[in-house]
């Protein structure tokens, strides 16, 4: 599944190389299933924290083997949208984004 025109990428050998402009992502882990969907100001800052950290022991998230970017200054209306995308096409929301689970309920 690629939600975004730009292809998957591997996490580690790439992201440390992502500009730094506003955009929002979506990781997914070894089986290419979308687990969480985030936007940023600054996706070279997001994704060093991440790689410096390693999550910052966030066990979900450290699945992650992929993502795909977008750089966008609409950064919440496209993370809503990609984030209705995955709900419609697997019938969940990525599971890694608590945040949308509590709202839904």
């Amino acid at each position: 599944m690629e939600l975004l025109d730009d292809k998957m990428r591997v996490w580690l050998e790439s992201a440390k190389f992502v500009k730094s402009i506003p955009g929002v992502y979506v990781l997914y882990n070894r089986s290419k299933e979308p687990i969480f969907v985030g936007e940023t100001n600054n996706l070279e800052k997001t994704f060093t924290n991440y790689l410096d950290t390693e999550f910052d022991g966030n066990g979900c998230m450290q699945k992650t083997s992929f993502y795909q970017r977008v750089f966008t200054n609409n950064q919440k209306q496209e993370k809503m949208e990609l984030i209705k995308i995955i709900k419609n096409e697997t019938g969940n929301y990525p599971s890694c984004n608590s945040e949308i689970e509590i709202k839904s309920s």
